[in-house]
């Protein structure tokens, strides 16, 4: 307790003091509101915590980035088409966006990509990170993206790559003879996103029931009023939830 929380009794001994501010009957489930607890990413009044509350922001077209990129990304670039020739065709654009360096590529060539990211003496980008989904509803035709975070443990570097396809079509090579590391990860990207991934070993649903309808992360898929089935009780949609501080 700070000497401003505290004030002395008899003999010098400590007293507690209630704080300032506080108050006597506020509940233990839905504590006081504060202006800091309500409105995230824009939004007022609602005390929607999830984001879907009716911001609106422009959409930001994804442009290749010019050349020269700065650091070691232009090294990158030219490695993987010295090595790769099929460069041309498979990579859609490189963007340098907030210190970080995207290689976007065709769905149909990221095994390749990878193969040779990882294998090339000048690229050795040994760890595949990581495999995630995206959802970009309304902002792009091809609206499901899987994103590829590479490690070059031998020149302690990182790169990005990304392929779209579309809900309709959502079909992207698997990745995991090359990375191993990929095989929960897609399995993941696969049950919350759609996204179907050829050739690998065994593509399951690993968070959801294997009877379940639907991909909970897909932006499309219902915000709240889904059964619980093993206790009988339902989430509420986001806007009846209460609003954390």
């Amino acid at each position: 307790m700070s000497a401003a929380d505290e004030k002395r009794g008899p003999a010098n001994v400590p007293v507690p003091v209630t704080p300032a501010g506080t108050s006597s009957t506020a509940s233990a489930d839905y504590p006081p509101a504060s202006p800091a607890g309500r409105g995230m990413f824009g939004i007022q009044g609602s005390g929607d915590t999830s984001g879907f509350g009716g911001l609106v922001r422009p959409k930001q077209p994804i442009e290749e980035s010019p050349r020269p990129y700065g650091g070691y990304f232009d090294e990158v670039r030219d490695a993987l088409e010295e090595a790769y020739p099929a460069f041309a065709d498979a990579i859609e654009k490189v963007v340098v966006d907030r210190g970080e360096l995207t290689l976007h590529v065709r769905a149909e060539r990221i095994a390749e990509v990878c193969q040779v990211m990882r294998d090339d003496a000048a690229l050795r980008f040994e760890l595949c990170a990581s495999v995630s989904g995206v959802d970009y509803l309304g902002a792009d035709e091809r609206r499901l993206h899987v994103v590829y975070q590479l490690t070059s443990m031998t020149y302690r570097r990182t790169v990005r790559l990304e392929v779209a396809v579309s809900a309709e079509q959502p079909h992207v090579p698997s990745v995991t003879a090359v990375y191993p590391t990929a095989d929960w990860q897609e399995r993941e990207a696969y049950d919350m996103f759609g996204v179907v991934f050829d050739g690998h070993p065994g593509l399951t649903r690993i968070l959801m029931p294997d009877d379940w309808e639907g991909h909970p992360q897909r932006k499309d898929y219902p915000l709240g009023g889904v059964p619980v089935e093993y206790k009988g009780a339902e989430i509420p949609p986001p806007d009846k939830r209460r609003s954390y501080q």
